[in-house]
């Protein structure tokens, strides 16, 4: 599996998950600092979500330093749900409740330990198919939301 790996700070977290997806013998991708690349994190954000919406990686990895800020950017992305994590079952159920595609956690409060519990849970956990028409609604919202943007600036 090729997964984006992105996060605005090169930190001692980033390369710990980064050790442990090679381990689980998946490619990554490196995004930002990270890969020597000194973008702001909502650059960051875009070209993590940009990376999993066109099929370049399965899946993306997130960090900023509360995770939110990064999680609203990479939402941006036409086709991204990235969700900010802090604890496994939470990783677990927006992988099975919203298929979400990028996993987003807090550099400020996540452990290496618990990193790797969070992926443990988002590679375990599949969609369940009975949310399909929830998580399509997303798209309907988003959708609505850039008409709207479009009638505002007219």
């Amino acid at each position: 599996m090729k997964i984006a790996v992105g996060s605005d700070e090169h930190t001692h977290l980033v390369d710990e998950v980064v050790r442990d997806l090679k381990r689980r013998g998946h490619d990554v991708i490196l995004i930002g600092p990270p890969a020597g690349d000194h973008i702001q994190w909502v650059e960051v954000s875009r070209r993590v979500g940009g990376t999993v919406a066109t099929g370049e990686a399965d899946t993306g990895v997130l960090f900023c330093w509360t995770g939110t800020g990064a999680s609203i950017a990479a939402n941006k992305v036409r086709g991204i749900r990235a969700a900010l994590c802090t604890d496994a079952p939470t990783a677990a159920g927006a992988r099975r409740w919203n298929d979400a595609n990028v996993l987003v956690m807090s550099l400020r409060l996540t452990s290496p330990a618990l990193a790797s519990e969070m992926l443990d849970a988002w590679f375990e956990a599949s969609p369940d198919l009975s949310e399909r028409e929830n998580i399509a609604m997303i798209e309907v919202a988003r959708q609505k939301e850039r008409e709207a943007d479009g009638a505002l600036s007219k």
